[in-house]
């Protein structure tokens, strides 16, 4: 396990997927009877499935209508996610906490206009000067608050504006890499002392026909009505995005436990990594990832929570590593009740682990026929994602005893 100087701990959860909204919600699906809801989408995106935003009351988490009508549903996602992370971890009322608090955002580009874009394809069929075309319709037919709109650290800054949280800022791109990357820093900087609590999270809308292409391109989606994530050869099935909103706070456990905040779990360590995949290197850094954060020493008290993409040989891979390094351990393939996130899915494990953990029951599986049945609640968990492109990350977590609990 990594030596820190200070203990990070989970004190406050927000989390919006298809599934619905808030902690509670994802707990009793996590842990209760009813079984996991069908929500996704094969219809209004076909050929693709889609996991879709629920029903969402916006104004629940951004009170003013001129704050949503300046913002898109990528960002009044992030911003409605980081207004349950900050009420549950009893922040959202202290201003003097919040303008302590440091924020470190994971966030991919804004939507585009697919009007406008149709427009310029369609006309450049009809001219050949398409260089003035393009600059023509540029300066006539976009909303100038589109560029602002497209802007990444504008979620960060809506988060500002409308709840305050107006410490230190960063934003970082990337795709599924950027979520590991902003959990992996927040961890750093509250272990060394440098940060006493931090909000931190992503958000990811799956609905954008612009982002179906750019995944279209690079072969990464399933085509055709949803199927089994893993199919009976034990491959899986192809990647469907999922729209995710998912935020924690951070604390030292100091910071958490002087103020009386409810702890969720122990966060041991995050690490983060890229590089070729070829030739083992990604099982490689797979275990050294697992080495350094203390998952090497997983046991039969331990659930996996695999932010596996779909895509085939990946997933097996992926799949496979866990099966030959944990044989003891619990799957839980999340992907498949919520979809592929991209920059939230590796926050969307994270959040759904603190409930395991939080819990005295065990968690339902989410993959039938591969994630195993489980007759004990977990006293650790394992999150992993690994990108459709690159980047890969892995953190492990720990129960705090009741006892222990502030």
């Amino acid at each position: 396990m990594t030596k820190t100087s200070h203990e990070v701990v989970v004190t406050g959860i927000g989390l919006v997927t298809a599934c619905g909204v808030g902690g509670e919600v994802h707990r009793d699906l996590l842990m209760g009877n009813a079984g996991w809801p069908e929500a996704h989408d094969s219809d209004n995106f076909a050929p693709y499935t889609v996991f879709p935003l629920p029903e969402i009351d916006w104004s629940e988490q951004i009170p003013r209508r001129g704050d949503q009508r300046q913002m898109e549903n990528w960002q009044r996602l992030g911003v409605f996610a980081a207004g349950l992370a900050l009420d549950d971890a009893g922040f959202k009322d202290d201003a003097e906490a919040c303008a302590t608090m440091d924020m470190i955002v994971a966030a991919g580009g804004g939507e585009r206009d697919i009007a406008v874009d149709t427009l310029i394809i369609e006309e450049s069929r009809k001219r050949n000067d398409r260089e003035h075309l393009l600059n023509e319709k540029l300066t006539t037919e976009l909303r100038p608050t589109l560029f602002l709109a497209q802007l990444s650290n504008l979620l960060a800054g809506n988060i500002s504006i409308v709840h305050k949280v107006t410490g230190s800022s960063r934003t970082l791109m990337g795709e599924q890499g950027a979520g590991v990357s902003a959990v992996e820093t927040a961890y750093a900087r509250i272990a060394a002392g440098q940060s006493s609590h931090c909000l931190v999270g992503g958000a990811f809308l799956a609905e954008r026909l612009d982002l179906l292409m750019i995944m279209d391109s690079v072969h990464a989606l399933a085509r055709g009505p949803l199927k089994p994530f893993w199919n009976e050869d034990g491959e899986a099935t192809g990647m469907n995005l999922g729209s995710a909103g998912a935020f924690v706070v951070l604390e030292s456990r100091a910071h958490a436990e002087a103020r009386g905040a409810r702890i969720y779990a122990r966060l041991d360590g995050v690490q983060g990594d890229r590089g070729q995949r070829e030739e083992g290197h990604l099982e490689q850094r797979l275990d050294r990832l697992g080495a350094e954060t203390g998952a090497s020493e997983a046991g039969a008290d331990t659930l996996v929570f695999c932010g596996a993409s779909g895509i085939r040989e990946l997933s097996a891979r992926e799949r496979a590593f866990f099966t030959d390094r944990f044989p003891e351990a619990a799957l839980r393939t999340y992907g498949a009740v919520v979809g592929h996130g991209l920059e939230a899915q590796f926050l969307t494990g994270l959040t759904l682990a603190c409930l395991a953990l939080d819990d005295a029951r065990p968690v339902r599986p989410m993959a039938p026929g591969v994630d195993a049945e489980t007759s004990a609640p977990a006293d650790s968990a394992i999150v992993t994602t690994i990108g459709h492109i690159r980047g890969e990350g892995l953190a492990r977590l720990s129960r705090v005893p009741q006892s222990q609990k502030a």
